[in-house]
């Protein structure tokens, strides 16, 4: 079963059970996993791709799919600090309900060991420990834990080995 699928059976218990915040919030990724199969399908058919294959092609694969959720996480880490410092503790308690319900799509998040161990390797692979190597340890070890901790976290760790 694809994560969309997951999603989408999540959201069918959801209304099921009568869960109404739980079938908002999984709606809501729905029709954003949707906006992105639709952009992959427009980009597609100017690609002159035959058109009984489109649907199929412009489905979001898993890896696509996680994307879209970690932008969604993204956003809601952004929208709660936002309207914390606004002072409307309403809001923010909304988005902090919706990114608990969205988190549980998103890849298992790696702890700092893992991470240091990753970036260690990553810079002896690389053989360079001078500042002019930040981005290439950076986009190799993001491109390698794909979404499972976020780039603060990857880019403190990096300048404390790089010392």
């Amino acid at each position: 079963m694809s994560l969309k699928e997951k999603i989408n059976q999540d959201l069918i218990t959801a209304l099921k059970n009568g869960q109404s915040e739980a079938a908002s919030s999984l709606r809501f990724l729905m029709s954003v996993i949707k906006n992105n199969e639709l952009l992959k399908r427009t980009k597609l058919s100017k690609e002159n791709k035959p058109v009984e294959e489109l649907e199929k092609l412009s489905e979001l694969s898993d890896d696509e799919t996680v994307n879209v959720i970690l932008s969604e996480i993204k956003k809601r880490k952004e929208s709660i600090a936002q309207y914390e410092a606004g002072g409307r503790a309403d809001l923010a308690e909304k988005e902090t309900k919706e990114l608990e319900i969205i988190k549980k799509y998103a890849p298992e998040e790696m702890g700092e060991e893992e991470l240091r161990a990753v970036i260690k390797r990553v810079i002896a692979e690389i053989g360079g420990i001078t500042v002019k190597d930040f981005g290439k340890i950076m986009g190799r070890v993001m491109a390698e834990i794909k979404g499972r901790t976020g780039g603060d976290a990857v880019k403190k760790i990096i300048e404390e080995e790089l010392k």
